[in-house]
């Protein structure tokens, strides 16, 4: 018979904690919050942190954007990157140079994995694409020359 009073001062504690705790709200990050940058010698290609950045470790998430018939040489990442395309289709390629014949189509709302430490390279054949990339840093681009 013990425990039946227990059970009960025990399930009235967790109630009374539960109404007395504040509620957790959603703290969105806004597109309009971003702050963009992209390398000079590639004007049609911008970048933003979403979460993380780039030297952190832990979780992070960049959003791209790719104006139309803009590229992405070869390049890899000491990381495997999850890439999921927001809009417009993206042309993706594996490889350590630029080849159309390797390029696979990934249209909004598709996914592609680029596994750590292969090379790829990307094309906005089409139009503009902006896509979004995870991961978990640090992490980097290192280009690959050919």
């Amino acid at each position: 018979m013990k425990a039946f009073p227990m059970a009960v001062a025990l399930f009235a504690a967790l109630l009374t904690s539960q109404s007395t705790a504040q509620p957790i709200a959603p703290q969105p990050i806004l597109p309009e919050s971003l702050q963009w940058f992209g390398p000079p010698d590639n004007p049609a290609l911008k970048g933003a942190w979403v979460l993380g950045a780039e030297k952190d470790a832990g979780p992070y998430i960049l959003r791209v954007m790719l104006a139309k018939d803009g590229k992405i040489p070869s390049h890899r990442h000491p990381d495997t990157r999850y890439t999921t395309v927001l809009s417009g289709t993206l042309y993706v390629g594996f490889g350590d140079a630029f080849d159309e014949s390797k390029l696979v189509i990934v249209p909004a709302g598709g996914v592609y994995v680029a596994p750590a430490n292969v090379s790829h390279f990307l094309w906005a054949k089409e139009g503009d694409v902006t896509y979004q990339e995870s991961g978990v840093g640090p992490t980097g681009t290192i280009p690959v020359k050919p």
